[in-house]
Formats: C-alpha cells, sequence, structure tokens
C-alpha cells in the first residue's frame, strides 16, 4: 500500500487502478476475488484497521509486532519482504519514489513516500505506536539520527545499518548507547568476518554451527566422478549407514530444493549435509571434502571488503590482492604492512596466471561488479583445475560476493563454492534479532534459499499432534525436520519420529517457508 503527498505530511490517496501514479493497494494476503474486491475498495489509514479487516477475514498475521523500516533499498526491501512473509506488519518510509513503486508490487505493507527526516512524517506514520525501528538508508547519518528521534517516539527497539566502523564501537566517541542504538550492522563487516570465519576456522568450506556447534551443515559440490552422483537419497542413505547424516538442501540451477528420498544427487549440484559434530571429520571423508586448512589466498578486489579481509587475514595467512585502480592498488599496498597488493585487471586470465593464482588455495572475489565476481570465479575454479595447477590432489575453493540476490543460486552452482550477499547477511542479522526468543537459532544457508532453524516445540503445536510421516503433504519439498534432541543427544528425525511438546529440533526449509515451520511449532 503506498501513502504519497508532500514532504512531511502524507496524505492517503486511493483508487482502483494504476493508472493514477498515486495508488494505494492491499496485495498478497487475500486468497479469493471477494477478498480482493473487498480490498480494493477500503482504505486503510491505521495499523490497527489493518488488523481489524485480517481478523475478519481469517487471515490474522501470526505477530502483532510493528516495525517501521527507514529505506527500501536492497536491505530494507529484502527485511520488508521477508517480515512480511511471516506475519509482521510493516510500515516504510523511502524517499525514491521509484523504490517505492516497486515495492508496491511484491510487498503488503503500509508504504510511504516521504522524508525519514520530517518529524510530521514520523507522526503520520505513528511511529509512537512501532515496536521497532529498523534504520536501513543509504545514509549512515540518517539512520543514527533516526534512532536519536525513534528514542524519542518511545520506540523501545531501534537497529540501523551504519558502514563506518568509526561508530558504536566500545573505543568509538559515539557509542551504539549514546546513539541509543541496540543493534548496529557494518554489511561490509559482516560479509569480511563471514568470509574469514570461513578460511580460519573451516578450511575455506562453508560449514555452519548449529544447536552451540552440536549439530554442524556442510556443504560441498558434487562432480562428475563423486560416489554420490546420479543415485537416489535413498539409496545413499541404505549404503553409508556407519554414521547418521542427511542431505538436507540441493542448490540446482537457479532453485533450491528440499529433498526427499526420491531426489538423485546429480554432477554440479551444491548439496548440504547435516551430522553431528563428532561425526563431521567422517562425512568430510565420505564426500571427499579436503579438511587442511588454506594458507595460501587471493582476493579480487580492495574495496571495503576486499580490504578489510586482508587486514583480518594478512597476519597469520599469505595474502595476495589485486586491485585495477593503479593510484588504489598503491594506497593499499602502503596501509595494508601484511599484504601483496597487486595492480591488474583481475578479470583476465593471463593477469590472474600472472599473479600465482596456480598457487592459491582459496580465490575470493570482492569487486563492487556481480558479473565480474562469478565470472572470475567461474575463470578462476577452470584455471586451478586445470592441469597445470593440480597440487597433487588438493581442493581449491571460490567465494564470490554476489550483490545481486536472485544471482546467489546461480553462482554457486556456476562454479562458485560459496556466494555471500552482503544485503542478506545484514538482512539476516537484523531478522535473528528481531526473531530473538521466538527461535533459539537461523543460519542461512550461503548460496541457497534456504535456512537452518532451531526450535522448541510448543506444547499442543500443530507438530505434536502426529509422526512425521503423517504431516500435511503441502510441506514436501519446503520443509524438512533434520534432527531431534531426545535422551541426551541429537538424532536423526525420521518418518516415525514423534516430536513431543518442549523437544528441541533442527528444521531445513525454504526461505519463504519460515513462516510455516513457526506455524507447526508455535502454539
Amino acid at each position: 500500500m503506498i501513502w504519497t503527498g508532500a514532504i512531511g505530511l502524507l496524505e492517503p490517496r486511493f483508487t482502483l487502478g494504476k493508472a493514477c501514479p498515486k495508488v494505494a493497494t492491499l496485495r498478497g494476503d487475500f486468497q479469493n476475488p471477494v477478498q480482493s474486491a473487498f480490498a480494493l475498495r477500503i482504505g486503510f489509514s491505521t495499523n490497527e484497521q489493518l488488523e481489524t479487516v485480517r481478523s475478519m477475514l481469517g487471515n490474522k498475521p501470526a505477530k502483532s509486532t510493528n516495525i517501521l523500516i527507514m529505506g527500501l533499498g536492497g536491505v530494507g526491501y529484502y527485511l520488508a519482504k521477508r517480515l512480511v512473509h511471516e506475519g509482521y506488519a510493516i510500515t516504510a518510509i523511502e524517499s525514491d519514489n521509484a523504490l517505492v513503486r516497486q515495492a508496491d508490487g511484491n510487498v503488503d505493507a503500509r508504504l510511504f513516500q516521504g522524508n525519514a527526516m520530517s518529524i510530521e512524517c514520523w507522526r503520520e506514520v505513528s511511529a509512537g505506536k512501532m515496536d521497532y525501528l529498523i534504520a536501513v538508508t543509504d545514509n549512515d547519518a540518517v539512520n543514527m539520527m533516526a534512532c536519536l528521534i525513534a528514542d524519542r517516539f518511545g520506540i523501545p527497539r531501534k537497529i540501523a545499518r551504519v558502514r563506518s566502523l568509526e561508530f558504536g564501537g566500545e573505543k568509538s566517541l559515539l557509542s551504539a548507547e549514546d546513539l541509543k542504538i541496540d543493534l548496529i550492522i557494518h554489511p561490509e563487516e559482516l560479509a569480511a568476518q563471514e568470509i574469514f570465519r570461513l578460511i580460519k576456522l573451516r578450511a575455506g568450506n562453508d560449514i555452519i554451527d548449529v544447536a552451540e556447534g552440536q549439530i554442524q551443515v556442510m556443504a560441498t559440490r558434487i562432480h562428475e566422478k563423486s560416489p554420490l552422483a546420479y543415485r537416489k537419497l535413498k539409496d545413499i542413505s541404505k549404503d553409508y549407514r556407519e554414521f547418521p547424516f542427511r542431505v538436507v538442501a540441493i542448490a540446482r540451477g537457479i532453485t533450491t530444493l528440499i529433498p526427499g528420498g526420491e531426489h538423485e544427487l546429480l554432477p554440479q549440484d551444491q548439496a548440504f549435509f547435516m551430522t553431528s559434530n563428532e561425526n563431521l571429520s567422517r562425512l568430510m571423508d565420505m564426500t571427499g571434502v579436503d579438511q587442511q586448512k588454506r594458507h595460501r589466498v587471493m582476493v579480487l578486489g580492495g574495496g571495503r571488503v576486499g580490504r578489510r579481509l586482508a587486514e583480518l587475514l594478512g597476519k597469520t595467512v599469505e595474502v595476495r590482492l589485486i586491485e585495477k585502480d593503479e593510484k588504489y592498488a598503491q594506497e593499499l599496498s602502503h596501509s595494508l604492512s601484511d599484504t601483496e597488493v597487486l595492480h591488474g585487471d583481475g578479470s583476465d586470465s593471463d593477469v590472474l596466471v600472472s599473479a600465482g593464482l596456480l598457487d592459491m588455495d582459496t580465490f575470493i572475489t570482492a569487486t563492487g561488479e556481480n558479473e565480474t565476481n562469478i565470472m572470475s570465479c567461474v575463470l578462476a575454479k577452470y584455471l586451478m583445475n586445470s592441469p597445470n595447477g593440480e597440487l597433487h590432489g588438493k581442493q581449491r575453493k571460490t567465494i564470490a560476493l554476489v550483490n545481486k540476490e536472485d544471482y546467489l543460486v546461480l553462482a554457486a552452482t556456476m562454479g562458485s563454492d560459496i556466494a555471500l550477499n552482503k544485503k542478506i547477511l545484514a538482512g539476516n542479522e537484523i531478522l535473528k534479532f528481531i526473531r530473538r526468543g521466538e527461535l533459539l537459532s537461523v543460519a542461512h544457508l550461503h548460496g541457497f534459499d534456504a535456512e537452518v532453524v532451531e526450535i522448541v516445540a510448543a506444547p499442543n503445536s500443530p507438530i505434536t499432534r502426529k509422526p512425521l510421516s503423517k504431516l500435511d503433504s503441502s510441506h514436501y519439498g519446503k520443509i524438512m525436520i533434520g534432527s531431534i534432541y531426545r535422551d541426551g543427544a541429537w538424532q536423526v528425525a525420521v518418518g516415525d519420529t514423534h516430536i513431543q511438546s518442549d523437544e528441541r529440533v533442527i528444521v531445513v526449509c525454504v526461505s519463504p517457508h519460515l513462516k510455516d515451520v513457526q506455524k507447526l511449532f508455535l502454539a
């Protein structure tokens, strides 16, 4: 729903068509023509009226939490879609008309075109009734000021995206407490720290800790000669019975699959396996994943992420950074004392080989261009796996920073072993903060449109009423119950498993169906 008007005073205007540029429509929640027609005839001026109508139509959201989002750029738009889908009441303010129009076609929320620094605008959206402020405009100063304004309106929890590391830290002149911010998000820092974690702690393999490290979820690519290729999952589980594990997600082409026993693993699939921490080494042996730590890393791009990553890795790992801009490369060479900085075009195979790519263990693309990052990873993967690039059976890893959300799964299947997105990393940190208390933990699978959720089954919740094999078939391919904590240990869940009240469970689901997980487990 769009609300437009003069700067500061946002006047609601309603119409039945798209011809008028000022339009308000309610999208996504109504399941039949009667409901849709009813929605188009009514203008809702407050969240309370919208909730009343939803209740009348039997489609009340799972939560009554009101969230105000400042900015509908990458992070704001991603969060609005996710939070609306989970049933939160979302209001958003954005000054760019094009971004408001884009959101109007895809997000069922109160959308206001206006200025985040207009106090009248805050009053118009009933800021005093909000439970959260999420300030994610492209301006650090606006985001920080918005949190101060939100504090005056009595909004209890404030979240801000701040790119600069000079604000919000313990040693900063202005701390998070000074700025009235409960959670500060640094997107580039999150990306650099995540890549650092993957390289230092997991040898460049994408392995996610779940349930306080007791359960591990590991990604690996299925190669043509893999013993798992062209085999159904039910047959794999019969042949490998030495320890319990499950394939919980598959990235194929641009699609994420939550597989069943009849699904087959194919070459070039990126598959996520779940097992217990004590069986991780056995799983890595079975899938052929290299367990040795990486020591030689090449980074393409010296921007915020590439530079910060070189700073984090430089003292303990051999890092070689390639920067296309000659003047900036010289600047980096002076500031990064522990990193070898080279000037050149990293999308050129000759440049990569001359820079020593064939001696590297991990290749990372962190430029600001999606195509460069994806295609350079494809090129590097080809060069490193060519006969001249073989290092006696060692596996090489490529990690791509992908800024366009739609390219993530594509990047993971084209050649990038791991594809990361700053917006999703930032968005997921914010989602974790908002969801705390409902879900024990949520981890996003890099390069997949899927989540790993740790949750407790509430008494009398739908999941406790019947064995897993008897659950509604509509959940097939969308939700998988991976493990259950019972008798002091994590056990692989099977069809006969009947989850009891207050038991901890690990669930894997396609991202848009996280709300369905909550409906199953929360009373």
